[in-house]
């Protein structure tokens, strides 16, 4: 598996890939309408043109999982995280966290993410890879949603950095 940055021309398939992973937490909260689930082709591609750091996870020529962020000041959000059903469980989640927490810009102290609350599941994965719940709060659909954080705490070269939970 090679991860390596996405570009506009990967919109559709980072499309098609979040649609497939975020059926099963659509399930789970009944909520069909879950931003990942409705956000647009156009939509994608202008996050993937902005600049921030976006990377995919590919199985030779086949991207089998996807990652996003924003940044706003020294905070940077991981974002759309998604990796294909099935290829669940094979480790692919885990590289494009770790992946895109060493490409926070250098401004970057926090990385944070959120997930809700009832994704047990998710909760243990994010916590085992050292963030912390910081928060709760109500998504845009109502759903209750767990704020995790992890500090940045020491940048070493060639734009990688180490990073601790508190």
């Amino acid at each position: 598996m090679n991860i390596r940055p996405l570009t506009a021309e990967h919109a559709g398939e980072v499309m098609t890939i979040q649609r497939a992973a975020y059926l099963q937490e659509a399930r789970r909260y009944g909520a069909w309408d879950l931003p990942p689930l409705v956000e647009t082709l156009d939509e994608i591609i202008n996050h993937l043109k902005d600049g921030t750091p976006a990377l995919g996870a590919f199985d030779g020529p086949r991207l089998v999982g996807s990652v996003r962020s924003r940044v706003d000041g020294d905070r940077m959000e991981v974002a759309r995280l998604s990796v294909a059903p099935d290829v669940q469980g094979g480790g692919v989640g885990r590289r494009l966290l770790e992946a895109i927490s060493t490409r926070a810009p250098e401004q970057v102290r926090v990385v944070w993410l959120f997930t809700g609350a009832e994704s047990d599941e998710n909760l243990r994965f994010y916590e085992s890879a050292g963030f912390v719940r910081v928060s709760e709060h109500l998504d845009a659909v109502g759903i209750r949603c767990v704020s995790l954080e992890k500090k940045v705490i020491s940048r070493s070269g060639a734009g990688h950095e180490t990073l601790a939970g508190f």
